[in-house]
């Protein structure tokens, strides 16, 4: 039972990645392997992985096995890690992207992402709800930039094909873009109906930086949630367009994602609906319903990241609410 896969997005340095893939944040250890096993043979292409999930060996195995089976061969299948935030450092940068490449069994990564804007200190604890002010470094546009010069010489070593930023406002992203050599190949962000992050679309595509999207169906099982998150997937314009196009809430949610021209990593680790999120691939909204679906956007974020923010710091602070909106785009 196959999707179709086969579409790929060009990125700026002209490598390709699968506009579909599986995310894996938050997949438990004991279930993540077979997700990816299942996922691989029902055709997806394209993993997404982090050394902060703390799955990657297992994920590691599970693409082991299936190259050992002849399911994929490596150059077949978009593997992604990301540089968590205590390793920003970088002298730090190299060896956290061969712990993840030790840890998957891989001899490179197609695309190593910095996972979030800020750092923590070394010895910050990986429970996010036990780290406190002493633990963040904070945003420094001066230590990104060399953050990123130290990412900039994994693709010269081939430790990396690509690589890219994630969760970057426009302000940040901008900051980033005044030194860098290499212009981010990504910006992966949550989107969903209710975020939909159309300005920062724009100025990534003006910019040449794929935009992929994180938390489509709004991350039902996220470790923090709020009386007023709304569910994407109880959304009854969704169940109504669904209806209309005999599927599934979330296959339309995710349509919604591809017809925008992003990259987008649902995450599962049940086989019917990893199946299931795969054929959103098939399912083509009319642009009466796309514009219907836009206009749900409410400028809602699920994950606010609120364990990096600087005692006294605000949301619209850390997002850069006021500066992206007062950015002009060309």
């Amino acid at each position: 039972m196959e999707g179709n896969v086969s579409e790929f997005i060009t990125l700026n340095n002209g490598h390709k990645i699968p506009s579909f893939g599986l995310g894996t944040w938050l997949s438990k250890p004991g279930e993540v392997g077979a997700a990816v096993e299942h996922a691989l043979k029902t055709g997806y292409r394209h993993i997404d992985c982090a050394q902060f999930y703390f799955n990657e060996k297992e994920i590691g195995d599970a693409l082991q096995r299936c190259f050992k089976d002849g399911v994929v061969t490596r150059d077949q299948v978009y593997i992604t890690s990301k540089l968590w935030c205590n390793d920003f450092a970088p002298e730090d940068v190299e060896a956290a992207c061969r712990v993840s490449l030790q840890n998957l069994q891989l001899d490179y990564l197609d695309l190593y992402l910095v996972h979030q804007v800020a750092g923590l200190k070394k010895d910050a604890p990986c429970d996010l709800g036990a780290v406190t002010d002493e633990h963040r470094l904070g945003y420094s546009p001066e230590n990104m930039a060399k953050t990123w010069e130290a990412m900039e010489k994994l693709v010269e070593k081939e430790l990396s094909r690509s690589i890219g930023i994630s969760n970057f406002t426009i302000t940040k992203t901008e900051n980033l873009l005044k030194t860098a050599k290499i212009v981010p190949a990504v910006n992966q962000v949550e989107c969903h109906i209710y975020l939909q992050q159309e300005k920062l679309r724009k100025y990534c595509k003006n910019k040449g930086i794929i935009f992929e999207a994180y938390s489509p169906l709004g991350n039902p099982t996220r470790p923090v949630q709020h009386q007023d998150d709304p569910n994407p997937l109880l959304e009854p314009l969704v169940k109504e367009i669904a209806v209309k196009y005999a599927a599934t809430p979330a296959q339309v949610c995710l349509a919604f994602i591809l017809q925008r021209g992003m990259v987008v990593i649902p995450k599962s680790v049940n086989p019917e609906r990893i199946n299931e999120n795969l054929f959103s691939t098939l399912v083509e909204l009319d642009s009466e319903d796309m514009m219907k679906l836009k206009a749900l956007d409410r400028s809602h974020r699920l994950l606010k990241m609120m364990f990096l923010y600087k005692t006294g710091q605000t949301y619209d602070q850390f997002w850069d609410i006021k500066e992206d909106e007062d950015f002009k785009l060309p």
